[in-house]
């Protein structure tokens, strides 16, 4: 396998970390923290390159909140000079990997996204008798920094960059406490091990990727299923043989012990595609796909504070509009015609 050198140079150029901020202030521009960077943008970024030269520099401090739908999750937001690091870092190694990566891997990936991969979740449901699917209890706050940084060292062995990457992801803050025991563990392992990785970071989605890359292709080359899709760490096999799931399920659960991770085990199930499977906020159904209950219920929660927010003159008619657009592009991966006009007509708007 093929590992890259002399990587340094290109992440701390001027030009990229210029790129790098631009990217990073995509949809947050007039937020304040970015306002301030980009008053003294050319100066903020000549300070950041020489930290990064000369070794010095220090992530900083994340600001942690909670989110409370669909479930509870801790959310961890850098500051925003590493933020344009994180980018500046990407945008050299990302490329490296991305060739590594299969077409069963959809999050977090240009050409890719969740619309694309309830496509090929439906087509594959209308396809097959029987669908294994799969959630890794706990993933981003199990995922295991050693293993980690072995995995990034098996395809670059640029110093300066590893310098950064490690940081990065020592720099992690704390995150749930996991206390799972894997295979060779004695009583004090899973305590000793630094494991977790900020959801919110660019560089944390990218990680979460790659970490279960390796389990893309052992199921497409050594379980010898084709039919098989993730979305960070949500993956579905299909098959009419429901033999073949079972056992595959098996390995799989073997396999992901060696990343000292484990499946959900009540998440983690094998059925009939008849009956319908939830994926990515759909129910995919074999005559329709849907939007499952929970997921409407919070959207019309959003619309309604939407359009309040509108009404009082707090937002503007266009990001009014965009809003709306957006989430009218999200319904119409499902059969949900009807589903839009009751609802604009419920809240007496007109649909944009």
């Amino acid at each position: 396998m093929k590992r890259h050198g002399n990587l340094w140079c290109n992440i701390t150029t001027f030009e990229n970390l210029l790129l790098a901020a631009r990217q990073a202030e995509k949809g947050k521009r007039y937020r304040d923290n970015v306002l301030r960077f980009n008053y003294n943008l050319e100066y903020n970024l000549i300070e950041i390159r020489q930290e990064l030269i000369e070794k010095t520099y220090q992530p900083g401090d994340y600001r942690t909140f909670y989110v409370m739908e669909p479930k509870k999750r801790q959310i961890s937001a850098a500051p925003y000079r590493d933020r344009v690091v994180h980018h500046a870092l990407c945008n050299v190694i990302v490329p490296i990997f991305e060739r590594t990566f299969t077409n069963s891997c959809f999050a977090n990936r240009i050409g890719y996204g969740t619309h694309s991969a309830l496509r090929r979740f439906t087509e594959f449901s209308r396809t097959h008798r029987f669908i294994l699917q799969c959630d890794i209890k706990k993933y981003f706050p199990s995922i295991d920094h050693e293993i980690l940084k072995t995995l990034i060292r098996r395809k670059i062995k640029c110093p300066d960059t590893l310098w950064l990457i490690d940081r990065i992801i020592d720099n992690s803050n704390l995150q749930e406490s996991i206390i799972e025991y894997f295979p060779g563990d004695d009583l004090f392992t899973p305590h000793q091990r630094q494991r977790g990785l900020p959801i919110g970071n660019l560089t944390s989605q990218f990680f979460a990727n790659l970490y279960l890359s390796g389990l893309d292709r052992f199921v497409h080359e050594q379980l010898k299923i084709t039919h098989y899709l993730r979305y960070v760490d949500d993956f579905a096999l299909f098959s009419d043989d429901a033999d073949q799931l079972r056992q595959a399920r098996q390995e799989i659960t073997t396999y992901l012990a060696s990343l000292r991770l484990a499946l959900h085990p009540v998440k983690t199930q094998q059925f009939e595609t008849r009956h319908g499977a939830n994926f990515l906020g759909f129910r995919v159904l074999p005559d329709r796909v849907r939007v499952r209950t929970e997921n409407l219920r919070r959207g019309r929660r959003r619309l309604r504070r939407l359009t309040t927010e509108y009404n009082e003159g707090r937002i503007c008619q266009q990001t009014f509009e965009n809003c709306l657009q957006s989430w009218l592009a999200h319904l119409d991966h499902g059969d949900t015609w009807h589903l839009q006009q009751k609802i604009f007509t419920d809240l007496g708007i007109a649909r944009p």
